[in-house]
């Protein structure tokens, strides 16, 4: 009798530390009812195929934009050490909880994808992967990048640094630019070959962001 409970009673332990585990795995959808809400329960439904453009913007005119917390440095921080230590559950963990955060984050869509890759899960890899690229791609195809009038549009700085290092560019200086109606991040650069470059990102969303939050 006693061995009976004694097991039944490990069963159940078992049980909450899966359902725990399951719940720490969990990105977090945002339960407000705004656009941005609704594209992040579509996309974690696989429902991928969204003008990533318009998702982004969303992001800045969410509520839970304002709720960007911060320890999202700490949990970026947190990707690279579990990297090192090759503890691919704690970098799925990491890069859900920035997602839950802020689901537009490439640096996430990105350690989550190649994590599952690692692990064999096929599904989750091409999910995340489709969806780092539709927000990669909707950036680079909104200009060339070549001067401040056709800069690359972002709407978050850490979206120039996930490009830059993409390209494989390492930061020389950084100014601010402007062209036409544009106000621009003006990047020099030295690629990996050695050469320098010089990049422009258009980011007057990123500007009008941080105005209207001043005035808060």
């Amino acid at each position: 009798m006693k061995t009976h409970k004694k097991l039944l009673f490990i069963t159940l332990l078992h049980f909450i530390s899966i359902k725990t585990f399951a719940q720490e795995n969990k990105i977090i959808i945002p339960n407000f009812d705004d656009k941005y809400s609704k594209y992040v329960k579509n996309l974690e439904n696989g429902e991928l195929d969204i003008d990533y453009t318009d998702f982004r913007n969303s992001f800045l005119e969410s509520k839970q934009y304002n709720l960007k917390k911060s320890n999202y440095k700490d949990l970026k921080n947190q990707v690279y050490s579990e990297i090192e230590k090759k503890n691919y559950q704690g970098v799925i963990n990491a890069t859900k909880a920035i997602l839950s955060i802020d689901y537009t984050s490439m640096f996430a869509h990105k350690y989550l994808q190649q994590t599952y890759k690692i692990l064999g899960d096929a599904a989750n890899q091409k999910k995340y992967h489709d969806i780092e690229f539709g927000l990669l791609n909707s950036i680079i195809k909104s200009g060339d990048g070549k001067s401040c009038e056709t800069g690359w549009h972002v709407t978050q700085i850490e979206e120039e640094y996930f490009i830059l290092s993409m390209m494989g560019a390492e930061l020389q200086s950084q100014s601010i630019s402007n062209g036409g109606n544009n106000i621009c991040d003006k990047m020099e650069v030295k690629k990996d070959d050695g050469s320098l470059k010089t990049y422009y990102f258009e980011a007057n969303k990123v500007f009008e962001k941080e105005n209207e939050m001043l005035k808060k």
